[in-house]
């Protein structure tokens, strides 16, 4: 599995957005006025995150245990997340080669909004800029489940041998298996806790936790977490060789 130096800004950042509907009620406002503000705050740490050179950003927009929330906000989120993707950001993400793409179980959503989601992708596909990856009906747990699968497929078919199953051959088949590992992983909203989000992914991810509600999280906020970043010691379960330890800047301190 490749992973990230240790120096410099992450190339990967994963983010859990909390605290929408929170930020609404503190504000006598229904959830859906949060989640369209976590929408704006979500359109500008795309651009804060671009302008930065962060080579990936992957969202966590909605779990698969986000349908059991009522009816009526599940719907919200729906009509949400199918405004924003025939909205005029779209085209101007595209025309700044931002490339768009979505993980995660896609049969629960309407045929609509699954080509909504196709078109996207299409359109973007061929943009060599930062990746952005919005997981939608996505859970950890299916995510692994899935590709073992897809491996017991092979195994069946005869084309793999268990045997030779190894941590690697997980790594193929899972959601962003063409993309690095996340470097940092920013939850909002004050939980300090990972939801089921890439549970695969994030074996050696720096976790980032703040009481920032997202729609209120901003490119100040995302600098505050990148400059947290840069302290961290990055060992990947390494024990350093000195009394010397390399931080995130590559800096050595005693």
């Amino acid at each position: 599995m490749e992973q990230a130096p240790t120096t410099g800004l992450p190339r990967h950042i994963a983010v859990i957005m909390d605290g929408n509907n929170r930020w609404a009620k503190a504000r006598g406002l229904r959830g859906g006025a949060g989640h369209r503000a976590g929408a704006e705050a979500a359109r500008e740490i795309v651009y804060a995150c671009a302008d930065r050179n962060i080579e990936h950003l992957t969202l966590f927009a909605f779990s698969s245990e986000n349908w059991l929330r009522p009816n009526k906000e599940v719907r919200g989120l729906m009509a949400l997340f199918l405004s924003v993707l025939q909205r005029h950001e779209i085209r101007q993400m595209h025309e700044r080669n931002v490339r768009l793409r979505f993980i995660g179980n896609r049969g629960g959503f309407s045929p609509r909004l699954q080509k909504n989601m196709n078109d996207v992708e299409k359109l973007t596909q061929h943009n060599t800029g930062m990746v952005v990856t919005v997981a939608a009906d996505y859970g950890g747990q299916w995510d692994i489940s899935q590709a073992c699968q897809r491996i017991a497929e092979q195994v069946q078919q005869g084309t793999l041998q268990a045997a030779d199953i190894t941590p690697e051959t997980v790594q193929q088949h899972v959601c962003l298996a063409d993309a690095p590992p996340p470097d940092l992983c920013i939850r909002t909203g004050g939980e300090q806790r990972i939801s089921n989000f890439l549970l695969w992914q994030f074996a050696y991810t720096e976790l980032y936790f703040c009481d920032t509600y997202w729609p209120e999280f901003n490119a100040d906020s995302l600098q505050l977490a990148l400059d947290d970043f840069r302290g961290r010691k990055r060992r990947y379960g390494r024990q350093s060789d000195s009394d010397e330890i390399t931080t995130a800047e590559g800096a050595e301190i005693a």
